[in-house]
């Protein structure tokens, strides 16, 4: 389990008094704010959002000693983190922080290891899982599942590991693209 937590990332400065665009992933965005101090990826630097607001496929935020466009620029892309003690733990069995499923190992339905969870995504239509295969012959350097209960099981993360339905298994090595030997 990740001892830190990814809450936000602040974008591009909004407007010219320092003001942020903040891409927020917690489910109640207004929860970033009860997060003091946040901190960066390396946990050197802290933020305290004062204030946030909704805009159209984001959120703008006042980030507390930031007071002008140049300052507010160079945070662009900064990660923001909080401690996973400072989070709440998950209402039921079906729920899941990120954080806790990255680094899992995959597994398929008999046990054997596949690959390592590296990634969950939402593009909208539901999550997610990428994982980094560890089968021989499977040349891609990461795979996509859904991550629904038809595709992906049993999530345990006690035993540090996630299986993958046999249906969902990528067992075949990846066609040669045009021009490569199929010998080898």
């Amino acid at each position: 389990m990740a001892d830190r937590v990814l809450v936000a990332r602040i974008g591009a400065p909004h407007g010219v008094k320092g003001e942020v665009r903040l891409f927020v992933f917690t489910e109640d965005p207004d929860a970033v704010l009860e997060f003091d101090p946040l901190t960066d990826a390396a946990g050197r630097r802290s933020f305290r959002i004062t204030a946030l607001r909704a805009a159209k496929d984001h959120f703008v935020a006042r980030l507390h000693g930031v007071a002008d466009r140049d300052a507010a620029e160079a945070l662009t892309n900064v990660d923001l983190y909080v401690p996973r003690a400072a989070l709440p733990e998950p209402e039921d069995a079906e729920t899941f922080y990120h954080a806790d499923l990255i680094g899992l190992s995959v597994e398929d339905e008999t046990g054997a290891r596949i690959g390592t969870v590296v990634a969950l995504h939402d593009f909208g239509a539901g999550d997610i899982l990428e994982y980094a295969p560890a089968l021989a012959g499977v040349k891609a350097r990461t795979l996509m599942v859904p991550f629904s209960r038809d595709a992906v099981p049993v999530v345990d993360l006690t035993a540090g590991r996630v299986v993958l339905a046999e249906a969902f298994v990528e067992r075949k090595a990846a066609e040669p693209e045009a021009g490569e030997d199929k010998q080898g």
